[in-house]
Order: C-alpha cells, then sequence, then structure tokens
C-alpha cells in the first residue's frame, strides 16, 4: 500500500509537466531556449520514474502469469528473493573503467584487485529463455591485471529474520561466459562484532550454477544478527565477457536426518 500511494504521489506531480511538455511539443519552434531545456529535463527526469513503475507491473504480471516468479523453491522454503538489479532498472545503465569500489546501484557495490580495468558493466534486457528475470548485468573485461572481479549483493532484513544455524541457503545464477572461468559465492553473515563467511564455488552446467551454504558449518550467533551479503566473484576475467541473467536466493531449514 505504501509502495502504492508512493506511485500515486509521482503520477500527480508528472501531471503538470506533462501539460507543458504538450503545449511545447505542439510548437517547438516558437518556445524559448530555456523553455525547450526545461522540458527535456523534466522528459527525462520522468522516464526513469515511468521505467520503474513499468518494471514493477510487469513483475506483478509475471507473478500472476502460470509460472509465477519462476523461482525454484525447494521444500520448505521459508524465504527468496531475487535481487533489485535482475527485476528492475538500475540507473544509469551502464558504465565504464569503474575504480573498486564502485556502487552499481539496487544494493550492488562492485570491487576488484587490478591497477588497470578497463572493463564495463551494464544492465540489459534478458534474452529469449530466460524466466522470471527482467534484466541481467553484462561485464566486458579488455585490459584488466586484476586477479579477480566481485560484485556485492546486500541482502534484506527478511533473510536474517528468523534464520538459524539450521537453516541453508542457496544461490542459483543462469549466466554466459565467452570463456571458461571460474565463479565463486561468499556469503557473509555479520553478529554482533563478528562475521561469518562461507565460499562455495559455484557449480555451472551450461548457463545454470548452483552453490549452497549450509548454516550447520558456521559460527553464527542467531541472537546477534545483523546484516548478511553476498559475494559473486570472478576468478581471473580478463579479456571475458561475463553476462549474468538472473541470480535467486532462497532459504529453507536443512532436511532432518
Amino acid at each position: 500500500m505504501g509502495q502504492d500511494r508512493h506511485l500515486f504521489r509521482h503520477w500527480k506531480a508528472l501531471a503538470g509537466p506533462a501539460r507543458r511538455w504538450t503545449r511545447a511539443l505542439q510548437s517547438p519552434e516558437d518556445a524559448g531556449d530555456g523553455t525547450l531545456r526545461d522540458t527535456l529535463t523534466d522528459i527525462t527526469n520522468a522516464r526513469a520514474e515511468l521505467d520503474r513503475a513499468a518494471a514493477r507491473l510487469k513483475a506483478e504480471l509475471l507473478n500472476r502469469g502460470a509460472g509465477g516468479d519462476a523461482v525454484a523453491r525447494p521444500e520448505q522454503c521459508d524465504w527468496a528473493d531475487r535481487p533489485a538489479p535482475w527485476r528492475a532498472p538500475i540507473h544509469p545503465r551502464g558504465r565504464i573503467n569503474l575504480p573498486s569500489p564502485t556502487v552499481v546501484g539496487a544494493g550492488v557495490t562492485l570491487f576488484h584487485d587490478a591497477v588497470h580495468a578497463d572493463l564495463s558493466v551494464r544492465q540489459d534486457p534478458v534474452p529469449p529463455g530466460v524466466t522470471g528475470a527482467q534484466f541481467g548485468l553484462v561485464f566486458e573485461f579488455y585490459r584488466f591485471d586484476g586477479s579477480f572481479l566481485s560484485i556485492v549483493q546486500d541482502l534484506p532484513e527478511a533473510a536474517l529474520r528468523g534464520l538459524t544455524r539450521d537453516h541453508f541457503i542457496s544461490l542459483r545464477l543462469v549466466a554466459d561466459r565467452e570463456h571458461q572461468s571460474e565463479i565463486y559465492a561468499r556469503l557473509n553473515v555479520q553478529h554482533g562484532p563478528n562475521t561469518d563467511q562461507l565460499v562455495r564455488q559455484v557449480a555451472m552446467k551450461g548457463q545454470h550454477g548452483l552453490a549452497e551454504f549450509d548454516l550447520a558449518y558456521s559460527d553464527v550467533n542467531e541472537k546477534r544478527l545483523e546484516k548478511a551479503w553476498i559475494d559473486l566473484i570472478f576468478e581471473g576475467p580478463e579479456m571475458n565477457r561475463i553476462a549474468v541473467w538472473d541470480m535467486v536466493l532462497t532459504r529453507a531449514p536443512r532436511a532432518d536426518l
């Protein structure tokens, strides 16, 4: 309901500028330079709002479809999430030659250890055949003298609510790699002054990858949970193109033995 009110306020805010756009576009040759510049700025700003609204409506339609959100939930799954970069537009859509760290947007930060980092990252619509996700993150590496690049995705509070050492967390990817390269995932859980880390190689079969984290092998203090995040790590990515078309996280209690 809060998001609905937020969108409604934006529609009201856009009503006045839209009338000005109409007047300016009817006879742009008669408008002054200032009017044309202001109109162009208004339209550019409104586009971001309209993109976000369209993404939200498209996500709702996907959820209502026969396949739902296309998230493969394990038995007794009690939390699932497709992070924002795979379901909503980010701005700017693309960047080049990024230093470390760089905030990409939507809770994602990029890190690497390169001195010369000739690379780009952009958000593209998913190709045909990818279901559930609306966008993917595409990384292109050229001259890159580092050993890794990672993207850090913050997890929402819901991921920690009720989390215990009896849970396992699964990460599923849909990714294309121009050249074979290793992908690792690291789950980080901060509890009080300590942070537990679990590292797994993403087992790739074609486009599809899976990494699972069993919290029974951690020292997480369930009563002091504060924050959690996932690192997706590309090892030795120079002269490669890696497109992560989907990333989904799920949580479920471990089956009793």
